[in-house]
């Protein structure tokens, strides 16, 4: 019986390997030991960095939100704190685009916080 060689199949391997690697640079791209290295790095970064950009796009929210309402004379932490006491459950994301795009709604998002904050504290 002659010896079975996987030369199809490496082939294909070799091949997968190398088109998943397309667009690095030098050895990356040509050698299928380095491509598959390559990758294996690629896949760990890509891992980590889309936990990253939740994070990233958070302070972003927070940090525009932080702006909006220093310019009507509070701080974000009691804009916040304000909001969860008047039962008001708007994520970061939506209370930073109303900042930019509407910010008349944004001035009584403000007001009613204030008006809990303020209300908590007196009694």
């Amino acid at each position: 019986m002659p010896r079975a060689r996987k030369g199809a199949a490496r082939t294909k391997a070799r091949n997968r390997i190398l088109r998943a690697a397309r667009g690095y640079q030098g050895t990356n791209r040509r050698h299928k030991q380095q491509a598959q290295v390559a990758l294996l790095r690629a896949g760990q970064f890509a891992y980590r960095d889309r936990r990253n950009r939740k994070r990233d796009f958070r302070r972003l929210w927070i940090t525009r939100i932080s702006a909006a309402c220093r310019m009507r004379g509070t701080r974000y932490s009691r804009f916040i704190n304000g909001l969860g006491r008047a039962g008001i459950s708007l994520n970061r994301k939506m209370l930073s685009e109303i900042a930019i795009n509407d910010p008349a709604t944004f001035d009584a998002l403000v007001e009613q916080a204030e008006a809990c904050t303020t209300a908590q504290a007196a009694g």
